[in-house]
């Protein structure tokens, strides 16, 4: 048992990633709009800023940045990967099926994995790599080859606002990890 605990730190930025327990799934991307809907609950009980997000087909990264005096990032991951598993539960979703012996015993659902990866952000450098590194992972995956075409992304947000050219070259940055 690991008694690794997670740093609560209010108003920090924090980069995660969240997979699947299936990492062969498309089930992000084929029920993006039960995901969304799960994300869009979960920011109207806890709200946060949404500084990047990226989904693909079997997991997904995210850049927030958390209200001052609000250190709960890891309540606010579980209560939307609740949700989500809960609106696939309505369309059918088995959630006995490929459950660990681990998930059984704490009555996890077996959809997504138990744990997820997080990375504090450490300054405005750090915190523009870790959203580049969102806006490009379709690319490095090969889902999409140009950023702009992959449609689960904030890339897209931020283009309409300004904060980024339509043209960006897709450029990750190099010793960003989360996969």
């Amino acid at each position: 048992m690991s008694s690794y605990v997670r740093p609560k730190l209010s108003g920090t930025s924090v980069f995660c990633t969240v997979c699947l327990a299936d990492r062969g799934t498309d089930l992000l991307t084929r029920h993006v709009d039960r995901l969304r809907a799960a994300v869009a609950a979960m920011l109207l009980d806890r709200p946060l800023e949404v500084k990047a997000w990226v989904v693909l087909p079997d997991h997904m990264h995210f850049v927030w940045t958390l209200p001052e005096a609000d250190g709960g990032y890891a309540v606010r991951i579980g209560a939307m990967k609740a949700r989500f598993t809960r609106s696939m539960r309505e369309v059918g979703w088995n959630p006995t099926l490929r459950r660990s012996p681990s998930k059984v015993r704490s009555g996890d659902a077996g959809l997504w994995q138990r744990r997820f990866w997080e990375h504090t952000i450490r300054d405005d450098a750090d915190l523009a790599a870790h959203v580049r590194y969102c806006w490009g992972n379709p690319v490095r995956h090969g889902l999409a080859t140009r950023t702009i075409d992959w449609p689960y992304s904030s890339i897209h947000r931020d283009i309409r606002e300004g904060k980024v050219e339509p043209e960006w070259s897709g450029q990750c940055p190099e010793g960003v990890f989360g996969e």
